[in-house]
């Protein structure tokens, strides 16, 4: 198959083919929606110095943030398992449930805010609340957390490293910040980033087929940008009511009445990885969750064929899990 690559609109190459199915011929103003993953997620305040980074993988996989030293931020955000526990809701220290599906950390810096309600506007402060929600990890205190890492002595040493010339560097905002730093660097290319790029047979007949149809359909409305998604807040059941409204989202936050039922909209990256789905975890099928978008949130009514070539699309955003940035340190004083 022969292509001519067209003049790039957005930053993203656009492509005609001679021939072929719907997904060879996806013009420019269908793919200016989208961009390819950044290499990090940095921000200038949150600056990546290596010591910084390499204090923030230690406590994302430190157990002892939590009360009875059982827990981790990755034991509920599973960077083996694509950012996720693969449960409805998790369980915390008590056993005890959370009322919301824990959303994948892999892009997550990279989004228009943090939780499902947009509660916390970056990683660097998302990171501090599951340690002290009494439902996760349940620390009494910041002053509880920062007393028993100074009695780590490795500890102590990491964050004079991680913020240099800070005369005062072991704080609960400074511990967020090298989570934040680590979580920054969480990102998985895949072969729609080599599409966008201009490898049109990074993806397969089958999977271009199934973006025309996701185009089609109108998912880029929301689900855009280089997270395929995590840029905006949405009202579930937009044209038709969600079947539960017994969570009323990002109104718990603001309490006003226009934010009842609005969610952050997620991204679409992994997704295929990333079950069960829906801020509750409701859904358990990847059919049944594009299912109900088309339903609730577009007004359509999406034939078997078009449902199984979307999701052809979406198998073709997982992308791959960066397997030496994640690697599990050894704890400090063990």
């Amino acid at each position: 198959m022969k292509w001519m690559r067209l003049a790039a609109v957005a930053a993203v190459p656009a492509f005609i083919a001679c021939g072929g199915g719907e997904g060879d011929n996806i013009g420019p103003d269908a793919l200016a929606p989208f961009a390819s993953v950044p290499a990090r997620m940095d921000v200038e305040s949150n600056p990546a110095i290596p010591a910084r980074v390499e204090l923030g993988r230690h406590l994302y996989y430190d157990t002892r943030l939590s009360l009875d030293e059982s827990m981790s931020c990755n034991t509920c955000h599973n960077l083996a398992t694509y950012g996720v526990d693969g449960n409805p809701t998790s369980q915390g220290v008590s056993g005890e449930l959370g009322g919301r599906n824990s959303p994948t950390v892999y892009h997550a810096a990279g989004h228009v805010a943090q939780f499902w309600d947009g509660r916390a506007a970056d990683v660097e402060e998302q990171a501090k609340g599951p340690i002290l929600n009494p439902v996760e990890m349940a620390m009494p205190s910041e002053r509880e957390v920062m007393t028993r890492l100074r009695g780590i002595p490795e500890y102590v040493r990491a964050f004079e490293a991680a913020f240099p010339g800070d005369p005062n560097a072991m704080t609960y905002d400074n511990l967020g910040k090298a989570i934040g730093a680590f979580e920054r660097g969480l990102v998985t290319p895949s072969r729609w980033d080599a599409y966008l790029a201009g490898n049109v047979d990074s993806l397969t007949p089958e999977e271009r087929d199934g973006l025309a149809a996701s185009l089609d359909a109108g998912c880029q409305a929301c689900h855009a940008g280089a997270y395929v998604g995590g840029n905006m807040f949405q009202k579930l059941g937009t044209v038709e009511p969600w079947p539960s409204e017994a969570d009323p989202g990002r109104y718990a936050v603001t309490g006003e009445d226009a934010d009842r039922m609005m969610f952050k909209v997620p991204s679409l990256r992994n997704v295929a990885e990333t079950g069960p789905y829906f801020h509750d975890g409701s859904v358990s099928t990847l059919w049944e969750a594009v299912r109900l978008m088309d339903t609730h949130q577009l007004g359509r009514v999406l034939t078997d064929d078009q449902i199984r070539r979307i999701l052809m699309y979406l198998e073709a955003l997982t992308g791959e899990i960066p397997a030496d940035y994640i690697a599990q340190p050894e704890p400090f004083g063990l």
